[in-house]
């Protein structure tokens, strides 16, 4: 492997691995797998670039620490000459972690002397200016972000919050060098006095020079886009397109499974309720058991061939209301236990495509059906959208996937993402 990448949630993983397979025109990118937890075993050889999934965004420190750690050293142990801490780009964390504690003992592991963070991803509309996290505009902490319910982003400026996190230091490079080029942004690096540096980005021109600059870096940190321009380096002397591989595709039976709460997934399940069967799963049923996994497997065995929707999404107010009668850590552990059980069980009886949304719903998914198809890589396959790839799971008969973050995707994401694993473009 060139490049190795420790995501803190799946659909994350799946996000930045998009961007290393994808690349950028005329290089392409890499031959890029996406690893749901730490491998027991070593890659294929012809894998370039592998990322591996944890579910560390929202763990505990010690055991986000641990983890990832556990993580890099298996990357090591793969050959990676560089290294990238992934997570999202709305920089969701709190005041106590994880992306500060984890960055630290990353570095120290690597003996990296600057290590940079930029969440950027100006695609989907995240732009970091003079320090500050924009979303489509917004400064973060006005985005909706503020009523995330675990990771409520109040602080739009990124070097404050990260210096909550962290004992290292906290500089920028700002936009006034990005803009002058890679050679720029190398000669604000190396004048910088902090060890952790937050980078500015407002366009993929932007993210491009810091991949440039960065060609040495041993340990990067940020969203999927500071990887934009990474493939390249490894890449540069190559006279062919390189990554990006179609997908082959599936027809079989399909189900979408949704567990985000963002604004954008209850957009997406509104409009897809128009035209389909969906399925309101009630959380405090789940939680006095009268709502199981049977409950949910028959609604799906009740509309073959109809994209049927299951959901637990919820209004900010209404979440609240669940997690304070049930605690939150309850609610997400049972909820993460159904959407792994109802996967495992569809893919077990012959379903073939699955579109999931929500960060912690499709790390729990991917885990059960990477388990129960006995398959550790999942490779990269057509873009459904920015940042969201088809995912083929399984060598012999394999299966498609789609694991959406909650905010990304467009409002017909669920139909679209079923017709392009159909249709393999």
């Amino acid at each position: 492997m060139k490049i190795g990448v420790i995501a803190d949630d799946f659909t994350g993983a799946s996000d930045i691995a998009n961007t290393l397979a994808k690349g950028v025109e005329p290089e392409g990118g890499l031959r890029t797998a996406q690893f749901p937890g730490i491998p027991d075993l070593p890659a294929d050889e012809e894998i370039e670039a592998g990322v591996v999934s944890l579910k560390s965004r929202t763990a505990p420190v010690e055991e986000a620490v641990a983890d990832s750690l556990s993580a890099l050293r298996w990357l090591v142990d793969q050959g990676c000459q560089q290294f990238i801490f992934k997570y999202c780009s709305t920089f969701d964390s709190t005041t106590e972690g994880n992306i500060g504690p984890v960055a630290e003992a990353l570095a120290n592991e690597l003996g990296a002397e600057k290590v940079i963070f930029c969440p950027a991803f100006p695609t989907t509309g995240r732009t970091i200016c003079y320090g500050h996290l924009f979303v489509l505009g917004k400064l973060l902490h006005e985005s909706g972000m503020e009523n995330h319910p675990l990771t409520p982003m109040t602080d739009a400026n990124i070097r404050r919050w990260l210096q909550h996190q962290t004992q290292e230091a906290v500089g920028l490079v700002s936009i006034d060098a990005v803009e002058q080029g890679s050679e720029a942004i190398a000669a604000a690096l190396q004048k910088a006095d902090e060890r952790f540096v937050i980078g500015d980005a407002i366009s993929d021109e932007d993210l491009l020079a810091w991949g440039e600059a960065l060609k040495d870096a041993k340990l990067i940190t940020g969203g999927s886009g500071i990887a934009l321009g990474l493939p390249r380096n490894f890449l540069k002397e190559a006279s062919f397109k390189r990554g990006g591989n179609a997908s082959a595709g599936i027809v079989g039976p399909a189900a979408i499974l949704a567990g985000s709460c963002s604004g954008a997934t209850r957009g997406q399940i509104d409009v897809h309720a128009v035209s389909h069967p969906t399925f309101a799963i009630d959380v405090p049923g789940v939680m006095s058991g009268d709502v199981t996994t049977q409950t949910l497997l028959d609604f799906f065995k009740a509309h073959p061939g109809q994209a049927p929707l299951a959901y637990s999404s919820g209004s900010p107010d209404d979440v609240r209301a669940i997690q304070n009668q049930f605690g939150q850590e309850a609610v997400a552990n049972r909820l993460d236990s159904l959407f792994a059980d109802v996967a495992r069980e569809l893919v077990q009886t012959g379903y073939e495509r699955l579109v999931v949304a929500g960060g912690e719903t499709s790390g729990a998914v991917a885990q059960a059906v990477s388990e129960a198809l006995g398959s550790p890589a999942m490779s990269i396959g057509t873009e459904i959208d920015p940042g969201v790839p088809v995912l083929s799971v399984g060598k012999t008969e394999p299966i498609a996937m789609a694991l959406k973050s909650g905010n990304f995707g467009a409002p017909d994401f669920f139909a679209k993402a079923l017709r392009m694993m159909e249709s393999g473009k």
